[in-house]
């Protein structure tokens, strides 16, 4: 019979198995943290807006160590965020809202003017130059867990 706290064997010595359990612990806990992708933001900014308007874009940069996608956003400065796509139909530029951005793994994804980006709609107040604006990204992995990415973008003029 084993006691886990202090393991015993019937018939033999008293062993500490408390450093053994730390151990697993933090193995698992390392296992499940490299599991999930890691996303790296660079050079994150929104696009200033003017008194009446409701609606701007978020910019960036990202890259995952594993296969991934962005599966939502979010903002406390706007009632509604969505990942928006921008391109070419017929002759004529079209932006619509993409259901995820798929993310491969250790490559770039631009997130910019004319092409990919984050849709802020509904502001609850006009952003301007210099202002920093919160986000978050909801990751998903190959795995299908889910993270989150904090973002501070800062504002910067048309």
């Amino acid at each position: 019979m084993l006691d886990l706290a202090v393991g015993r064997v019937q018939g033999s010595q008293h062993f500490d198995l408390r450093p053994m359990r730390r151990f697993l612990l933090a193995s698992a806990l390392f296992t499940a943290f490299a599991a999930h992708a890691q996303v790296k933001v660079d050079d994150p900014w929104v696009r200033a807006t003017v008194a009446p308007q409701k609606a701007t874009g978020a910019f960036m940069q990202l890259t995952s160590t594993k296969a991934a996608k962005v599966v939502a956003a979010s903002s406390p400065v706007a009632e509604m965020v969505e990942i928006h796509e921008m391109k070419m139909d017929d002759g004529v530029m079209k932006m619509r809202a993409v259901d995820a951005l798929a993310l491969p793994a250790g490559q770039p994804v631009a997130l910019k003017p004319g092409s990919y980006h984050v849709m802020l709609m509904g502001l609850k107040a006009p952003i301007k130059a210099g202002d920093t604006v919160p986000l978050t990204l909801t990751v998903e992995g190959e795995d299908k867990q889910r993270t989150t990415v904090e973002i501070k973008a800062e504002a910067r003029g048309r």
